[in-house]
């Protein structure tokens, strides 16, 4: 039974305010903060400021306070309810999205299993699969997340798991490392400038040269088996009145696509593109999906966490693969719902943190709970460490 509710203000990995929200049952008090992103879709729930986030606390407090619940969906519907708007909007989706976490962690305390198991056996097959999802580390930053001219938001490593995510952590620790070196050399420069994920936030004359950058870091410890690279575009950002402004260039999108198909043909070692055009340009990626088979082409502003919208762009060929973000939709359940409809249309499926991250690494036990593919936690430094150590810990146990 929930005795008491509360929430209080924090701060993210950027300065900037988001909240922290706790459920008190018998069984102790619950927590859970919830991120708060820069680079956002159009379609994502709305987060409300704090003095709102007390309002709603107050009203869910009369609803949630001496009740019980049996599920974490069952809660979720409650929440949802409550609120009644389309993008969350009444409580904001901050808030929802925090109490969801904090009670799946009270219901997993309850039953007395890990939380990933717990969500596991609500939202998913209850049988282990074994799979272990790949890492994707954002070494170098652009777009809305550094001022480094760039105009992808995201240059990644990808790491294969192998038989223990500490081997594999490592390896891109030292892979980071060493990219750092190298950028050190190229800038001339004694200190690396490093963006909103920890990722270094240098100039550098064109938008490829990160990718060769990595592939060359790649290469040279014969490392094609085991790490490879991707790219997270952000296109939105720099979609300006029916045209895309990179490299200098107002490029059309059957222009831009050329750009891309031809960053695959130069390196072997680019399996993935995420958010490639703006929100709304569905021709773009499904064009994009018919001329790269085989590498993923991945949906966040697209698609934003709901699993109609997967469904719908599944359907149109529009990705084959997608970014699974609990703040964009707001509860856990949706979220979960989410993953589920992505793995029955056969789409890819990478959890992620946002950029204006907090220490809690709930999404780790919901990656193990949905057998992912792929996640996605920003640079092996700084406060994205704490994912990185939930990842061996949660995989390991």
């Amino acid at each position: 039974m929930i005795e008491k509710i509360g929430i209080r203000k924090i701060f993210d990995s950027r300065g900037e305010p988001t909240v922290e929200c706790a459920i008190t049952t018998d069984r102790g008090s619950f927590r859970a903060s919830v991120p708060s992103g820069k680079s956002k879709g159009a379609r994502e729930t709305v987060s409300v400021d704090f003095a709102a986030a007390e309002r709603s606390t107050e009203t869910l407090r009369k609803i949630l306070a001496g009740k019980s619940f049996s599920s974490v969906r069952e809660f979720d519907e409650v929440l949802r309810a409550a609120d009644g708007t389309p993008d969350k909007s009444k409580l904001g989706g901050n808030v929802m999205l925090g109490f969801s976490m904090a009670f799946s962690r009270a219901r997993a305390e309850e039953k007395g299993i890990s939380l990933w198991l717990l969500l596991r056996r609500e939202f998913f097959s209850d049988t282990e699969d074994g799979r272990k999802p790949s890492i994707f580390a954002n070494l170098i930053n652009g777009g809305a997340h550094a001022a480094s001219g760039l105009d992808i938001q995201e240059y990644m490593l990808v790491v294969r798991p192998g038989e223990r995510y500490a081997e594999d952590i490592a390896l891109a620790s030292d892979i980071y490392h060493s990219l750092g070196e190298v950028l050190k050399k190229k800038t001339k420069s004694k200190a690396l400038p490093l963006g909103d994920e920890s990722g270094y936030a240098v100039p550098l004359a064109d938008n490829f040269l990160p990718i060769a950058l990595l592939e060359k870091e790649i290469a040279s410890r014969k490392l094609g088996k085991k790490c490879s690279i991707a790219l997270d575009c952000a296109a939105s950002s720099f979609y300006r009145k029916k045209a895309y402004m990179f490299g200098g260039k107002a490029l059309s999108s059957k222009e831009l696509l050329g750009v891309y198909v031809d960053y695959f043909k130069k390196c072997k070692y680019l399996c993935a593109i995420e958010d490639p055009f703006a929100e709304n340009d569905e021709e773009g990626f499904s064009a994009l999906v018919s001329k790269v088979g085989g590498k993923w082409v991945v949906g966040d502003d697209l698609t934003t966490t709901s699993a109609k919208r997967i469904r719908q762009m599944a359907g149109k060929k529009a990705i084959s693969a997608v970014i699974i973000k609990p703040n964009q939709i707001g509860t856990v359940s949706e979220a979960c719902d989410a993953i589920a409809e992505a793995k029955a249309g056969k789409i890819k499926t990478i959890v992620s943190h946002r950029s204006g991250e907090t220490e809690d690494a709930f999404i780790i036990s919901l990656a193990r709970a949905g057998g992912v593919d792929g996640v996605k936690i920003g640079a092996p430094a700084h406060e994205r460490i704490s994912k990185f150590n939930e990842l061996i810990r949660v995989y390991e146990e």
